[in-house]
C-alpha cells in the first residue's frame, strides 16, 4: 500500500506515536536502527536524517562517515513489545551521501535494484522463507549459555516441547505487525524451532526476514531465553538452516522454471559465500539434511535444490543450503539473478538425482560438483567470478572477499 506524507504523520498523531525508528542493516544484514521524534519525521520523510556510519561494518570510515536515511513510508509497523501509550513504530529506510547519490553498499536498494530488471524482462519471483533458531537457557549472570531450553525432537509436542508457548508469542507477535507465519514446529535439535512464511514479493519477503529475526530475539529475550540463528550452535547436532523458496510467477514460457532451477545451479557455488557469510557455515553443510552436492531433485531433502509437492500457485524450488547469518537483500537479489541468467541463457536442467546423497556410495557421487567445503574456498569462488563482478556492486564484492 502506498502511504502520502499526511497519512503518514496523521497515523503518529492518532496512534501517540512518540518513537519512530528508522531501520537499515549493514553489508551483513545486522540491523541497525536510528530513533527520531515525531517532530523529525517530516524532515527526515523529505530531506533525510543524517547518521555517522564509519563504525558499521562496509560503510566506510572516519573521513567519509555521513551518510542520509531515507524512511520508506509504506513500511511503518508497529512494534507491539513496546508501551501502548507514547508508542514506537519502524520504518526501513534507504541510504544514499549527502549529495544525493545511492549508497553503494545499501542492500536493499541493491535487492530493489534486482526485482525491478526482472520485471522489466517479464519475470516476477516470489520468495518464502523458512528459518530455523535454537533457543538457550541464560545463566545465573543473565549471559547465554548453551543448555538448550528443551530436549525434545522433530515435531514433539508439550510438555517435551517447551517451546511452543515462545512460537505462538511469535507468532502472535508477527500478526500484529501485519505479517503472517504460515506454520511453525519444534525442529530435529534439542531446542530448536522452525517458523515458515508464505510466499510474498521479493522485497517483502526479504524485509520479513529481518523483522522476523528480532522478534524471534525480543520475544525469546523477555521469556528468560537466547535465541540463536548462528548455523552450528551445537557440535553433533543439526545445524540451522535458512532455507529459500523460489516461484517464478507470469511466465509464458513453461519450460522456464527448469531454465531458473538450471541457471541457479549453474552459479551456487559462486553466491555461496553470500549465503553461507561465516566459518562455521561450513561446519553445517553437509550434515543433518544440510546439502554438499550441487543437486536436485523433487522433494528429496538431501538435495541442495528439492521441488516439493505442490501444484499451481504453490510450485516453487527450495534451496536448501543457505543459513540465517546471511542477509537476505543480498541472497534474494543474487539468487534473481542467477534465476534470470538460466532463463536468459536457457540453460538445461539435467536429470534430478533421486537418490539419498548423504548414504550413496562415492562412486554414484563422483561426477556431482560439490559446494565450496570451506570459508575460504566460498572467498576465492566469489573474488573469481565472472557472474559475480557483472551483477554485485564492486564495494560489496570486495567486502566479502577480503582476505
Amino acid at each position: 500500500m502506498r502511504y502520502s506524507f499526511e497519512e503518514i504523520l496523521q497515523y503518529v498523531r492518532e496512534e501517540d506515536v512518540k518513537f519512530i525508528r528508522l531501520t537499515f542493516c549493514d553489508v551483513f544484514g545486522k540491523q541497525k536502527n536510528v530513533s527520531i521524534m515525531p517532530d523529525e519525521l517530516m524532515r527526515a520523510l523529505t530531506s533525510g536524517i543524517a547518521f555517522d556510519a564509519s563504525s558499521i561494518a562496509g560503510f566506510g570510515d572516519e573521513v567519509r562517515s555521513d551518510l542520509m536515511l531515507h524512511p520508506d513510508p509504506d513500511t511503518i509497523v508497529p512494534l507491539p513489545w513496546r508501551p501502548e501509550n507514547g508508542r514506537v513504530i519502524q520504518m526501513f529506510s534507504s541510504i544514499s551521501y549527502p549529495d544525493g547519490r545511492q549508497f553503494e553498499c545499501d542492500t536493499r536498494e541493491f535487492l530493489k535494484k534486482a526485482d525491478r530488471e526482472a520485471r522489466e524482462k517479464g519475470l516476477r519471483f516470489t520468495f518464502g522463507s523458512e528459518q530455523e533458531f535454537y533457543l538457550f537457557r541464560l545463566g545465573d549472570d543473565g549471559r547465554p549459555t548453551d543448555v538448550p531450553h528443551d530436549q525434545a525432537g522433530y515435531m514433539d509436542i508439550a510438555p517435551e516441547d517447551r517451546g511452543e508457548n515462545v512460537r505462538r508469542e511469535i507468532c502472535l507477535t508477527l500478526e500484529k505487525m501485519g505479517i503472517s507465519p504460515e506454520a511453525s514446529h519444534h525442529e530435529a535439535g534439542p531446542g530448536q524451532n522452525e517458523i515458515d512464511f508464505r510466499y510474498s514479493d521479493a522485497l517483502t519477503a526479504a524485509d520479513n526476514t529481518e523483522i522476523f529475526q528480532r522478534v524471534v530475539r525480543t520475544i525469546a529475550d523477555r521469556n528468560g531465553l537466547h535465541a540463536d540463528f548462528s548455523p552450528k550452535p551445537l557440535d553433533g547436532q543439526p545445524g540451522n538452516g535458512f532455507h529459500i523458496n523460489i516461484s517464478l510467477k507470469d511466465s509464458e514460457n513453461e519450460e522456464d522454471f527448469g531454465h531458473m532451477i538450471a541457471g541457479i545451479l549453474a552459479n551456487i557455488a559462486d553466491i555461496t559465500v553470500f549465503l553461507n557469510p561465516s566459518m562455521d557455515s561450513y561446519k553445517r553443510l553437509g550434515s543433518h539434511k544440510a546439502p554438499r552436492y550441487i543437486s536436485w531433485s523433487e522433494q528429496n531433502r538431501s538435495q541442495l535444490i528439492r521441488i516439493p509437492a505442490a501444484e499451481g500457485e504453490y510450485v516453487r524450488a527450495e534451496l536448501r543450503s543457505p543459513d540465517p547469518g546471511a542477509n537476505p537483500y543480498l541472497a534474494f537479489a543474487l539468487l534473481i539473478y542467477a534465476a534470470m541468467d538460466g532463463i536468459e541463457r536457457k540453460l538445461t536442467l539435467e536429470g534430478p538425482a533421486d537418490f539419498n546423497l548423504y548414504t550413496a556410495e562415492r562412486e554414484a557421487l563422483k561426477d556431482y560438483r560439490k559446494l565450496p567445503e570451506t570459508y575460504d574456498e566460498a572467498v576465492r569462488t566469489a573474488r573469481g567470478s565472472d557472474f559475480l563482478r557483472r551483477y554485485i556492486p564492486r564495494e560489496i564484492l570486495e567486502i566479502y572477499c577480503r582476505e
